[in-house]
C-alpha cells in the first residue's frame, strides 16, 4: 500500500483521485489521508453492499469524497456526470474484497454455505445458480475450462449436469463437494480445495469480469491528466494476460508474433514503464495476525495475497501484478 500511495499520490496531494474497485474502502481511506487536506477521490464500486460500508467508513472525510455505485469500465462516463475532467490517480483492485468472501449469503465462498449467488452487482439478474442449473453442458465445460483453466473442466461440467437432474444444484457446498467428486482423488491439489478454479470460472462469467477489461485499463488512461499515474491489482492468470498486453500495446512495445522478423503493428508509447521487478508488501503491512490466522477465510486469503503480490512502478503508469486464482477462498 505504501508504494501505490507513493505512486498516486505524493506527487500530486491536492488532485482528484479514483478507486473504481472501493469495496471495503482500505485503498480509499489511505489515498484521503494521504492527500490530505486539499485531495478529493471519486470511489466506484459495482457492490451497494461495498458503497454503504466504505460511506461509513469514510464519513469522517465528508467533502472530499463522492461515493458512487457503478463499474469502472464505464469511467470516463461516471467523470463526465460528475463533472471531473481528467484525474491525477486511478486505482483498481481486481477481485473480492474480504467482505464478500467472509458473508456467506453473497456465495463467493467455497468453504461457507449459502445460496450460488456470486453477483458483486445484486441488482444484475443472472446468478451462478442460473449458469449451474441452467447452461447446456458444453457451455459449462467452456466456462469451467477458460476461465477457471481446469483440467477436469468436462468431468464437472459432466457431473454437474448429473446432479441438477435429481434436484436443483442451490448451495456453495453443494456445488463443491459435486466438483471434488468429479476430480480423481488423486489429482486434488494439495494445498487448495478442489474447486476453486469452477468457483472463480462461474464468479467471472457472472459477473463478466473480463469481457472489456482491456478497453477499460485505455480508457482510464485516457481519463489522467498529464502524468497521472493508475495503479491495478490482478490475482487471477486470466487477468494478468490482459493486463500484461494491454500495457505492452500502450508502452509502445512491439506486439507482432515473434516470427514476424519486421514490425509491422505500428505501436507508440502512450505510458512508459520504468521498473519490471517486483515490490513485495512488508511483513508490517501483510500483518502477523493475518499471517497466523491460516484457519480463517480471511486469513487464507491474506496470506496468499501476501505471497503473491508484487509491483511494477512506472512514470505514467504503476501496475500491480499477482498470481494468485482466489486459491484460498
Amino acid at each position: 500500500l505504501r508504494e501505490i500511495l507513493r505512486e498516486l499520490v505524493q506527487s500530486a496531494p491536492s488532485k482528484v483521485y479514483v478507486d473504481g474497485t472501493t469495496g471495503d474502502g482500505g485503498h480509499a481511506e489511505a489515498i484521503l489521508e494521504a492527500s490530505a487536506p486539499s485531495g478529493k477521490l471519486l470511489a466506484v464500486d459495482r457492490d451497494r453492499n461495498a458503497i454503504a460500508e466504505a460511506k461509513r467508513r469514510l464519513s469522517r472525510f465528508a467533502g472530499r469524497v463522492v461515493l458512487v455505485q457503478g463499474n469502472f469500465k464505464e469511467l470516463n462516463e461516471i467523470l463526465k456526470h460528475h463533472r471531473i475532467d481528467k484525474a491525477a490517480g486511478v486505482i483498481l483492485d481486481l477481485g473480492l474484497s474480504s467482505s464478500q468472501i467472509e458473508d456467506p449469503r453473497r456465495g463467493f465462498s467455497f468453504r461457507l454455505d449459502g445460496p450460488l449467488d456470486m453477483r458483486q452487482d445484486q441488482q444484475q439478474p443472472q446468478t451462478a445458480a442460473d449458469l449451474v442449473n441452467f447452461l447446456p453442458p458444453t457451455d459449462l465445460e467452456k466456462i469451467i475450462r477458460t476461465y477457471g483453466e481446469e483440467r477436469w473442466s468436462k468431468r464437472i461440467a459432466c457431473a454437474i449436469a448429473e446432479a441438477r437432474k435429481k434436484s436443483p444444484i442451490t448451495s456453495t457446498l453443494q456445488l463443491a463437494e459435486i466438483i471434488r467428486r468429479a476430480i480423481p482423488a488423486k489429482f486434488h491439489p494439495p494445498k487448495t480445495n478442489p474447486a476453486t478454479r469452477s468457483f472463480q470460472a462461474l464468479r467471472i462469467a457472472v459477473n463478466d469480469e473480463l469481457d472489456g477489461l482491456g478497453g477499460a485499463v485505455r480508457q482510464i488512461i485516457f481519463c489522467l491528466e498529464q502524468g497521472g499515474r493508475v495503479g491495478i491489482i490482478s490475482y487471477h492468470s486470466l487477468e494478468d494476460r490482459i493486463i500484461k498486453q494491454t500495457l505492452r500495446s500502450l508502452s509502445g512495445q512491439c506486439i507482432c508474433p515473434p516470427e514476424i522478423p519486421i514490425c509491422s503493428c505500428g505501436q507508440k508509447p502512450q505510458v512508459k514503464i520504468i521498473t519490471s521487478k517486483p515490490i513485495v508488501p512488508s511483513i508490517e503491512e501483510i500483518g502477523y495476525g493475518w499471517l497466523k490466522d491460516v484457519r480463517s477465510n480471511r486469513g487464507d486469503c491474506a496470506m496468499s495475497r501476501a505471497r503473491c503480490l508484487a509491483i511494477s512502478r512506472a512514470n505514467t503508469l504503476t501496475y500491480i501484478k499477482g498470481g494468485i486464482d482466489n486459491d484460498k477462498i
